[in-house]
This record gives structure tokens, sequence and C-alpha cells, in this order.
């Protein structure tokens, strides 16, 4: 694979701290939503936010993308080891 230009790599870890902060959200909401058809809604969106973060850090592994912000990589999997019930 080419080399990620700078405003690439700038724009896959904006990316991955959206994706992190929309699964916080998403998250923090399902303690608050009584409608069981909503809730299963919310765990669906859930489900599909964790595979898209998870794509997203097998692309930066597989291709050995170092210069994504640290923190939003180690924020995201500490965010997924929290929604598996591992702390």
């Amino acid at each position: 694979m080419r080399q990620l230009t700078a405003v690439e790599v700038l724009s896959l870890t904006k990316l991955l701290e959206m994706e992190s902060n929309a699964l916080t959200v998403a998250q923090a909401s399902l303690m608050a939503v009584s409608d069981e058809q909503l809730k299963t809604m919310t765990q669906s969106g859930i489900v599909a936010t964790q595979a898209r973060i998870a794509g997203l850090q097998q692309f930066v592994s597989e291709n050995k993308i170092t210069a994504v912000d640290a923190r939003v990589a180690s924020h995201t999997q500490a965010q997924a080891q929290n929604a598996n019930g591992e702390v």
C-alpha cells in the first residue's frame, strides 16, 4: 500500500475519534431508553459502531500506520473492552 499523506492520516484519526465519541454517547443513552424497540435499535447501532471501529483499527494495524493518535486508539480499545464487560 502507498504511504498515506498527512491529511489522510489526520482524517483517519478524526474518523476514529468521531466513531469513538458516537459509541460513548450511544452506550450512555442506552441506559436511559425504556422502549424495547428503541433499545434494540440502539444496541444494533452500538454493535455496528464497534464493528466500524474494529475495522478502522485493523486497517491501521495491517498497514502499520503509526501516525494515528495513540490516545484515540487506546480510548477506542478501552471502550470496546467496557462494552464486552472486560475491565
